[in-house]
C-alpha cells in the first residue's frame, strides 16, 4: 500500500483556480472524444437520442429515492449499500453521483449501471467507462475509504464486470483529469474527428457538424447526412384573444368562456405561439420553461412583440466571440455582405423559378439581380450596401406580380407595384410582411437555442427590442421560405381577395385566412431541400438550426467563412 499511495500521490494536481470540478460522467465523454466532452462540459451543449432516454429509463431505479450518504466512520462489520452517493474533492478536481456503493467496513467499491450489453473487449470494459469508474474510486479514497477495484453492471445483458484500479488506470484517470481542465481553460473546441465511427451514432452530430466543419476546411471528405432525431413537435398557433391558456395535467388546454375548444400534449409542442390578448397561466408557463418550450408573443395583427423562455443556453464562449465580433467593422461587412449576396441570389432564383411570362421581360431584372448580388460582395461600407441591397429589393419586387397566377384572359385578382409596411396597404404586401414576422420569430427562437444573442447582429445594427442578428440571418431565407409561401397560397388560390380587411387605409387578413396561411408557413418550413454545399436532404426548419451553428463554427475560428444558403 505504501508504494501505492506515493504513486497516487505524485500524480494528483491540485484545482486551484476557478474552474469547477469535472463530473466525472463528463470525464467519460472527454475520454471517448474531446471535442464532445468540452461542447457537453463546457459549453452546455446536450442533445436527446434514443441511447441517452433510454439509459435514463434504466436509471431510474438507481436514483429512486434520492441519494443516501456513506457513514463516516464504519466499523469493521457495517455493510454498506447505499445508491445515488454524491461525492466531491477539490484537490483532484472532479465530483460524482455514483449509483452505488457497496462494501464493508472502509473497504468499499462503487459499482456503475450501463444501459446495454457487455462489450466484447480486453477486460470486457471500454476506457472511458473505466477511466469513469475510476474516478469515483479516487473520489472514495479522498474521503478516506480503501478502494481497489469497482464493477460495472451492464443492464441489458445483466452482467457485472470487475475492474482493478491499478497503477495504469489511476495514472490514465488523472492524466484526464488535468488534459481536461487546461482544455476547458484555454477555451478553443478541439477539433472534430476525422471519418470516425463514434460520430454518426453520437447524440451531438447535429451540434458538433463534425463533417461539415473538416468539410469547409478543405480537409475534402463529403459530409455524411444529418441524422437528426424524429421530432414530431410543432408550433402550437392561438390566435383567439379570448383564449385562456391552462395546465391540464400533460396536456395544454385551450379554453373561450370556461369550455374547451382545443388541447395538446406538452410532448407534441415545440412552441407556443399567441396572438393578441389571450391569456396564460403561471402553471402552464412554468411547465413550458421546464420543457424547454419557448412562448411566443405576437400582436394581433402578427407582429412579433417577443418571447420567454428558460434561463436559457449555458455557452458564454460563444456569446463572447458573438459580441467580439460584432464590434469589429471588418467582422460586421464581411458577414453582411455574404448575407445580402446570398438573398439578393435567391431572390434572382426564386424569380427565375416562377416567373409566369415571356422570358425576354424578365432578363433586365434578372440581370440587374446579379449585378447587385456582386455588387454586394465588394461593397466596402455598410451604408453602401444598404444602397446596394435597396436598389435590388426595387427591382425585385417591381417584377414580383410576374410571379402570381391568373386566368386567361382575366385581369390579375392580386398584385404588386411596390413594397410597402407599417401599414400593408394592400393584399400582398399583408402576406409578406406576416411571413416575415414569422420567419424573424422562427430565427429568433433558433438563435436562442443554440446560445446565440438574437438582438446583437452585424448588418442590422441593435435598436430597442429588435432581433438585429435574427434580421440578419433570415435574409437569404425571405425569398426561399416568407415570398414563396405567399406565392404558394396566392396561386394555389388558398388565399382570395375576399380574406383580407382593409380600414383606415391598412390591409390585414381575417381570421380564418391568417389560420390557413399559417398552415402553408408550416408546410413551407417542414419540406425538404438539398443542402447545396453538403448535397444532404434536410427541412428548411433543421436548415434554420444548421445555419445557426455553422455561424458559430465561423465565430469560432473552426470555418474560414460562414457558408450562406443558396439554391441553384
Amino acid at each position: 500500500m505504501p508504494n501505492k499511495g506515493n504513486f497516487w500521490k505524485g500524480l494528483y494536481v491540485m484545482a486551484t483556480d476557478d474552474i469547477p470540478p469535472i463530473p466525472v460522467r463528463m470525464l467519460n465523454e472527454f475520454v471517448y472524444c474531446h471535442r464532445l466532452g468540452y461542447q457537453m462540459w463546457v459549453q452546455g451543449e446536450f442533445a436527446h437520442s434514443a441511447d441517452t432516454i433510454d439509459g435514463g429509463i434504466k436509471h431510474r431505479h438507481v436514483d429512486k429515492g434520492g441519494g443516501e450518504t456513506l457513514p463516516v466512520a464504519p466499523e469493521e462489520e457495517t455493510e454498506i449499500h447505499a445508491r445515488s452517493v454524491s461525492l466531491s474533492s477539490d484537490r483532484l478536481g472532479i465530483t460524482a453521483k455514483m449509483d452505488l456503493v457497496e462494501g464493508q467496513g472502509a473497504m468499499v467499491r462503487p459499482v456503475d449501471y450501463k444501459r446495454g450489453k457487455r462489450p466484447h473487449v480486453a477486460g470486457g470494459v471500454y476506457e472511458p467507462e473505466r477511466v469513469q469508474l475510476c474516478a469515483q474510486g479516487l473520489l472514495l479514497r479522498e474521503h478516506g475509504y480503501v478502494c481497489e477495484g469497482g464493477e460495472i453492471y451492464f443492464v441489458a445483458s445483466r452482467e457485472r464486470v470487475p475492474v482493478a484500479f491499478d497503477n495504469e488506470l489511476v495514472a490514465t484517470t488523472l492524466h484526464a483529469i488535468t488534459d481536461f481542465r487546461t482544455l476547458a481553460r484555454s477555451g478553443q473546441i478541439p477539433p472534430p474527428l476525422e471519418e470516425s465511427v463514434k460520430c454518426p451514432r453520437c447524440s451531438l452530430a447535429g451540434i458538433c457538424l463534425p463533417d461539415e466543419v473538416r468539410f469547409l476546411g478543405q480537409a475534402g471528405a463529403e459530409p455524411r447526412p444529418i441524422m437528426a432525431a424524429v421530432d414530431s413537435a410543432l408550433p402550437l398557433y392561438i390566435q383567439s384573444s379570448r383564449a385562456y391558456v391552462r395546465k391540464k395535467g400533460e396536456r395544454i388546454s385551450i379554453e373561450e368562456e370556461r369550455q374547451e375548444v382545443a388541447s395538446a400534449a406538452f410532448g407534441d409542442v415545440s412552441q407556443l405561439v399567441l396572438f393578441g390578448s389571450g391569456s396564460l397561466t403561471t402553471p402552464t408557463l412554468h411547465e413550458c420553461l421546464r420543457r424547454q418550450i419557448p412562448v411566443t408573443w405576437l400582436s394581433y395583427g402578427g407582429w412579433f412583440l417577443g418571447h420567454t423562455v428558460s434561463t436559457g443556453h449555458r455557452n458564454v464562449e460563444v456569446r463572447t466571440r458573438q459580441y467580439r465580433a460584432s464590434f469589429d467593422e471588418n467582422s460586421c461587412l464581411h458577414l453582411a455582405r455574404r448575407l445580402t449576396a446570398g438573398k439578393i441570389a435567391n431572390c434572382r432564383t426564386l424569380l427565375k423559378r416562377n416567373w409566369k411570362g415571356a422570358d425576354a421581360d424578365v432578363k433586365p431584372v434578372l440581370q440587374a439581380l446579379r449585378r447587385g448580388a456582386a455588387a454586394a460582395l465588394r461593397a466596402r461600407a455598410l451604408d453602401q450596401l444598404l444602397g446596394i441591397e435597396g436598389t435590388a429589393a426595387n427591382s425585385y419586387f417591381s417584377a414580383f406580380s410576374g410571379m402570381l397566377s391568373r386566368a386567361e384572359g382575366e385581369p390579375l385578382a392580386f398584385d404588386l407595384t411596390g413594397r410597402n409596411r407599417r401599414p400593408p396597404l394592400d393584399p400582398v404586401n399583408a402576406l409578406l410582411s406576416f411571413a416575415y414576422a414569422m420567419l424573424v420569430r422562427e430565427w429568433t427562437v433558433a438563435l436562442s437555442a443554440v446560445g446565440l444573442d438574437p438582438y446583437r447582429g452585424y448588418y442590422h445594427q441593435p435598436r430597442f427590442g429588435r432581433p438585429a442578428l435574427a434580421l440578419d440571418m433570415m435574409e437569404p431565407f425571405r425569398p426561399l421560405v416568407a415570398d414563396s409561401t405567399v406565392l404558394m397560397v396566392i396561386n394555389n388560390g388558398e388565399i382570395r381577395t375576399e380574406d383580407f380587411v382593409h380600414a383606415a387605409g391598412a390591409c390585414n387578413l381575417k381570421d380564418r385566412a391568417r389560420k390557413g396561411f399559417i398552415a402553408a408557413f408550416e408546410r413551407r418550413l417542414n419540406q425538404e431541400v438539398t443542402h447545396p454545399i453538403f448535397r444532404y436532404k434536410v427541412s428548411y426548419r433543421r436548415l434554420l438550426e444548421v445555419q445557426s451553428r455553422l455561424l458559430i463554427r465561423y465565430l469560432n475560428d473552426e470555418i474560414p467563412q460562414y457558408p450562406v444558403f443558396m439554391t441553384r
